[in-house]
């Protein structure tokens, strides 16, 4: 029974389909594998784990000369998302009706959807479809994980004051630290980069499955036909934009369009947003069903949209990610 060589032909297919296997299993069953020791550990609670294994793996494929593309690309990516997700925050408070929403959705969940991206996604992505670089560039893109971008924005927009406290320098060093040790590793001694070499791609279907666990297809019925629109507009504009912005670089732009998505944690910044200013709680509600929604949309349509990238770029003749194994290569076509 050919299982890899089935997954393979499948677009993404080492990550898309255990986490939609997962995803299904999570919101018709959800207690089959939440039965603790091993069989939680590995299939439902172990994405974290596996994801840290798979950054360490990553990072000793590293070499130094190579860290300032890593950091360019993220500061890049990083600064895409959030215009992007800021600039549509902007419009959703201009053209906000009398109940403060447009179209529906609550412009602080617009921002807080668009600016905060799945890291275990965008490790899935690049892992089958980028190269060093791009995975080592994961370390900077954790900085917009949690609610500090969006508070950037509404400060910005004078909506609020800038709040301290709500991003930790811990958070960002712990994410960090795991691709530090595999590149300390890696540098040291060639036998090790090449022994760790195995887990980059070994380790996909797994966090992947583990990251379908935390997916619940009913929270895109909580969240309304305005989640799945924010979903859809997070995939399409923010992952378009990273798209064309890595191809204008010469960088492999499916690593730019792996940041299309809404992390799972995004759903807590509306929460941390009101209580840093009570003239949001009146939508907190909507808010966190709308991003919960564009969530589990992001972690569905990314997967596929990615896939018709990948299939666009190999019409023209790219192999990924042969084409950008070394970032001075330029490649016309792309």
């Amino acid at each position: 029974m050919k299982i890899k060589a089935t997954l393979e032909k499948i677009p993404g297919g080492m990550m898309v389909v255990p986490l939609l296997l997962a995803a299904i299993l999570n919101t018709l069953v959800p207690d089959l594998l939440r039965i603790g020791n091993f069989t939680q550990a590995l299939f439902v609670d172990g994405a974290s784990t596996l994801i840290a294994l798979f950054l360490l793996c990553t990072g000793a494929q590293i070499n130094l000369k190579t860290v300032g593309v890593s950091l360019g690309k993220g500061a890049t990516l990083l600064t895409t998302k959030w215009i992007v997700g800021a600039a549509f925050g902007l419009l959703a408070y201009f053209f906000a009706g009398e109940n403060g929403l447009w179209l529906g959705l609550a412009p602080i969940a617009i921002i807080a959807a668009m600016t905060n991206s799945n890291g275990g996604l965008y490790i899935a992505v690049v892992g089958q479809y980028g190269n060093k670089t791009d995975r080592a560039a994961y370390s900077l893109l954790a900085l917009n994980d949690g609610p500090f971008f969006t508070m950037v924005a509404l400060s910005i927009f004078g909506a609020m004051g800038f709040v301290d406290g709500l991003f930790s320098i811990t958070s960002f060093i712990a994410v960090l630290l795991p691709i530090i040790v595999g590149m300390v590793l890696g540098n040291l001694d060639e036998e090790m980069r090449s022994f760790l070499d195995q887990g980059s791609s070994m380790l996909i279907p797994f966090f992947a499955f583990a990251l379908g666990m935390g997916i619940d297809f009913s929270k895109i019925i909580e969240g309304g036909l305005s989640g799945i629109l924010l979903g859809l507009a997070t995939t399409f504009v923010t992952g378009t934009a990273g798209y064309f912005v890595f191809k204008a670089f010469k960088w492999n732009p499916i690593a730019g369009a792996a940041e299309g998505s809404t992390a799972g944690n995004a759903v807590a910044t509306p929460a941390a947003i009101a209580a840093a200013n009570a003239g949001f709680a009146g939508v907190v509600e909507l808010a966190t069903v709308q991003v919960a929604a564009s969530t589990v949309t992001t972690a569905i349509l990314l997967p596929i949209y990615v896939g018709f990238l990948v299939k666009r770029l190999e019409k023209k003749g790219v192999k990924l990610p042969d084409d950008y194994a070394e970032d001075y290569k330029r490649n016309a076509t792309a």
